[in-house]
């Protein structure tokens, strides 16, 4: 991929498809919260209605399917859709229904938590944790819930460069929390 700052890569998938914007890269995201590059690839999340929410392997010119398929209803609690699946729509690599409202997002590669690498962290509003989710070559695995002990919303996770986690609360007196290792 090579452009500047102000132009559309010229790898874009959309660049030659007649009548398409030159911006447009993909298509049927709902809601994006966060977004990180693992090895040159781009992940990310989005919120769903009640469920669908996602997280997705970002591949040139594919659809993510909104609003035509979701694992989620609408808050109405009326169906969005009949379809979880269509052929031509890149499914999810991770699909949370009942929501657990993804915010922010983080890859975790540090030497603090040797366990905790090659994986993404994703902080969550309604569900008040941080999902860790191990990617192997590209694939999700199981998923830890960590640090709902906190019993507060947690609107944004970071890494550090010395490897410690870096937590936002989204509480009436939030807070900028600071995970290392117990001694």
């Amino acid at each position: 991929m090579t452009a500047n700052a102000t132009e559309p890569p010229t790898d874009n998938p959309f660049l030659t498809r007649p009548g398409a914007r030159p911006e447009i890269y993909t298509l049927g995201h709902r809601h994006p919260q966060g977004v990180v590059v693992v090895d040159g690839v781009p992940y990310a999340h989005e919120h769903g209605a009640r469920g669908g929410d996602e997280l997705n392997r970002i591949e040139p010119g594919a659809n993510y399917g909104w609003p035509i398929t979701t694992g989620g209803i609408d808050y109405t609690y009326a169906r969005i859709t009949p379809y979880r699946t269509r052929a031509g729509i890149e499914p999810p690599l991770v699909d949370w229904t009942p929501s657990i409202a993804p915010s922010g997002m983080a890859w975790y590669d540090g030497a603090l938590f040797p366990a905790w690498r090659g994986s993404l962290f994703i902080s969550t509003l309604k569900e008040g944790s941080v999902r860790r989710v191990p990617l192997a070559k590209g694939s999700p695995g199981p998923q830890e819930v960590l640090f709902q002990e906190l019993g507060e919303r947690i609107r944004d996770v970071r890494a550090g460069p010395e490897g410690a986690i870096y937590l936002l609360t989204d509480s009436a007196n939030g807070r900028v929390l600071r995970v290392v290792p117990s001694r």
